[in-house]
């Protein structure tokens, strides 16, 4: 059996040693474009400082030393509290709305803080690999590791995402992002697909469901998040779906209609919302006499010129106050996976739209694809699924109806990370252009609160038939 899984374990350190490098190198070339004052800056209590992302990331490799390298001494006791989030298990921490209240750590200490922990890693890595060190661990003590140093990884691509979102709110078109052309439309998107209901797999089947490797003898995509699993079945009703993500230009009519102004599409704390906080639009919309306006990482932009462009940063309950007035509704995640990974014609469920073949940037608008911005309707054909639904996967994240509980059978598999929060939030899915390509599928559960729309959040909407 030990031979077995060290088979096993040797290719995949030497990939997951390659993974934590790129992955690492990723955070720090989102944040080199900025200035030294733009990383101790917290423009709002649900953001963070580009500077305390950059050291949590880190903080979370620096627990897993302490936990499996003999002898690992914490760096700093006072970045053990700084740099902790919200795990009551490892002590204390910073109130989340105090973490711009500080100026210390300073920038080039948390770097510096980021290198020791990098280098430690390294090192403890190659030293779990049988072949680079004839002294290591037990094959399954190092399984054991590559699986938590996964879990950093997926991790600190979440926090990736999340450093997007908060140097937009932060700077948008001050930030010198390193944008690169949109892709123009080649088809025209419209209609519902019609999907047929019945028995469906809801969740993550591993066998199934795990994408193709670009080298199989690494394994290296076999990683779902806990509230992915188990995969379980659930009755669908036939129901039809929106082949494309509302646009702006679909929002800019519900706007101009008074959609903002009437009770009637909203729900009652929807509406407590919209009047409390003087909602007229979606955030990063400003009207400019009488004209409403775009303001992204680009520039700002008549909000017609985008007009193709799926609608983002709308909360839930914009969401479904447009549904409504549509004379449509949400779809459940249930419903919005059968769309995305199901094929009615070979009857088997992908691990995305277009098949299990790894997302590239001719499938879907992720990180990698350089955007930074939501790509207009119909620029890819070749990531649509069976039933002619296009972009399920990457440019906004799309609001579903589902409450964000545990799937029945659930079991956490680490603990405070998912297992803590299944409670008054709603299911988001299949990722935004700020989400790396290795990050995403279609059976990953987002989860926000109903209210907020600081991430990229769009939707697509569904109805009965």
């Amino acid at each position: 059996m030990a031979s077995t899984i060290g088979e096993i374990v040797i290719p995949k350190m030497r990939w997951i040693i390659d993974l934590y490098q790129s992955v690492r190198a990723r955070t720090m070339q989102i944040v080199a474009p900025l200035e030294i004052e733009d990383y101790v800056v917290q423009t709002a209590e649900f953001m963070s400082p580009p500077r305390w992302h950059i050291g949590h990331t880190s903080w979370f490799f620096e627990t897993l030393l302490q936990t499996y390298q003999p002898g690992y001494k914490a760096y700093s006791e006072d970045y053990l509290f700084y740099f902790n989030s919200y795990y009551e298990g490892f002590g204390e921490r910073i109130a989340r709305p105090k973490r711009g209240t500080r100026s210390r750590p300073t920038v080039k200490d948390t770097v510096a803080y980021r290198k020791h922990v990098d280098e430690q890693m390294i090192g403890f890595l190659q030293s779990l690999d049988p072949q680079a060190n004839q002294v290591a661990d037990s094959d399954a003590n190092a399984a054991a590791v590559v699986s938590l140093v996964r879990l950093g990884l997926e991790h600190e691509m979440q926090h990736q995402e999340l450093l997007v979102y908060d140097i937009k709110h932060l700077l948008c078109d001050q930030y010198d992002a390193p944008l690169k052309t949109a892709p123009a439309s080649s088809v025209k998107v419209e209609g519902m697909a019609e999907i047929e209901g019945g028995l469906f797999w809801l969740g993550y089947l591993s066998q199934v469901q795990r994408p193709k490797a670009k080298d199989q003898s690494l394994l290296d995509y076999d990683f779902a998040f806990d509230n992915e699993k188990p995969a379980h079945q659930v009755f669908l009703q036939d129901y039809a779906i929106d082949r494309a993500p509302v646009s702006n230009g679909d929002f800019l009519e519900f706007i101009r209609t008074g959609g903002y102004q009437n009770f009637r599409w909203w729900f009652s704390e929807g509406w407590e919302v919209v009047n409390r906080d003087g909602w007229g639009a979606p955030l990063y919309w400003e009207l400019h006499e009488d004209e409403w306006m775009i303001r992204d990482f680009a520039g700002l932009h008549a909000a017609e010129s985008k007009a193709n462009e799926p609608v983002s940063h709308v909360s839930f309950f914009e969401a479904s106050a447009f549904a409504k007035w549509a004379g449509k509704r949400l779809p459940t995640e249930a419903e919005w996976e059968k769309a995305a990974a199901f094929d009615p014609k070979t009857r088997p469920q992908g691990a995305f739209p277009w098949g299990s073949d790894p997302a590239d940037e001719t499938k879907a608008n992720l990180f990698e694809n350089g955007l930074w911005a939501p790509a207009p309707i119909g620029a890819f054909p070749a990531g649509q699924n069976s039933y002619g639904c296009h972009q399920m996967i990457g440019d906004v994240w799309e609001w579903t109806t589902s409450d964000y509980v545990p799937y029945p059978g659930f079991k956490s598999e680490f603990d405070e990370y998912n297992d803590k929060w299944f409670v008054n939030q709603e299911v988001l899915r299949g990722g935004s252009f700020a989400t790396p390509q290795l990050h995403i599928r279609s059976t990953y559960r987002n989860f926000f609160h109903a209210h907020e729309r600081w991430m990229v959040s769009g939707f697509r909407c569904a109805k009965d038939i």
